[in-house]
């Protein structure tokens, strides 16, 4: 069920995986440094001792397999990291993406900067008011890190007056962008967020926009959805495909609301 780079990494491959189990694998070790223990050993989700810790090498690796994390809680406050992978899973054409009249009207009253002020984006997105909310200071620190690597970005929306009034945040791995959050405050700006990276994300053909699991608000954006072992095998197919967030791409992105 799962493979090993040098022995260490003990992540599954989520093509092999029952339909029905959209959570993967879950960390040996949980928050207060305590080892799970189960007699037997279940087979899905995998414990992974790997996946145990919020690390940029332990993302990364998930990220390439098809896998993102969010934190699971075990029993009374006690908590580890789960390894999710929808059947099927939900993602975005930037190519064919097509935003409405009445979008493309609203994004007039925004400004868009990229990689700017991510960590006021997670921090938005980790607004405990908002419902089934999981992002943790530990989160934002280990993502904050990938953002330092060039391998996290952001997509901050301002209002005519300066204030950041939405954005998203993801992880690029080749030509897959992996969506994990995003917010707004302003009627519109989160969209206007997803139409901005859809743009980012046209350069060069192939490229897609994970969102994860679809929901009706994503489905009337235009997300589509594939079947989990296709969703993997894109993400190996386009890992080798340079970032779209050059500095030379967001350039030409930036000149398009000039």
């Amino acid at each position: 069920m799962s493979d090993s780079i040098n022995g260490s990494i003990d992540l599954p491959d989520p093509r092999l995986a029952p339909e029905d189990f959209d959570l993967i694998a879950l960390g040996y070790v949980d928050s207060s440094g305590n080892e799970l223990t189960s007699d037997p050993l279940p087979e899905w989700p995998v414990l992974t001792r790997f996946g145990s810790k919020w690390s940029s090498e332990v993302l990364i690796a998930a990220y390439q397999r098809g896998m993102f994390p969010m934190p699971f809680e075990i029993d009374g406050g006690t908590f580890t990291i789960g390894w999710w992978s929808p059947q099927p899973r939900a993602i975005f054409i930037p190519e064919t993406f097509i935003p409405s009249r009445s979008l493309r009207k609203s994004m007039k009253n925004f400004s868009f900067s990229v990689n700017q002020d991510f960590t006021g984006v997670m921090k938005a997105c980790a607004n405990p008011e908002r419902p089934q909310g999981w992002i943790n200071e530990k989160v934002i620190e280990s993502f904050t890190q990938l953002h330092i690597q060039g391998l996290a970005h952001s997509v901050e929306v301002k209002n005519l007056d300066g204030d950041l009034v939405g954005g998203l945040y993801g992880v690029e791995v080749g030509g897959v962008f992996a969506g994990e959050s995003m917010f707004h405050t302003q009627r519109d700006a989160s969209k206007a967020a997803l139409v901005h990276l859809t743009q980012i994300m046209s350069f060069g053909s192939g490229r897609i926009i994970d969102t994860q699991w679809m929901t009706q608000h994503l489905e009337s954006l235009g997300a589509i959805e594939i079947a989990r072992n296709a969703y993997c095998d894109l993400v190996k197919s386009l890992q080798d495909m340079p970032s779209a967030f050059t500095a030379q791409n967001l350039t030409l992105q930036r000149r398009r609301y000039l």
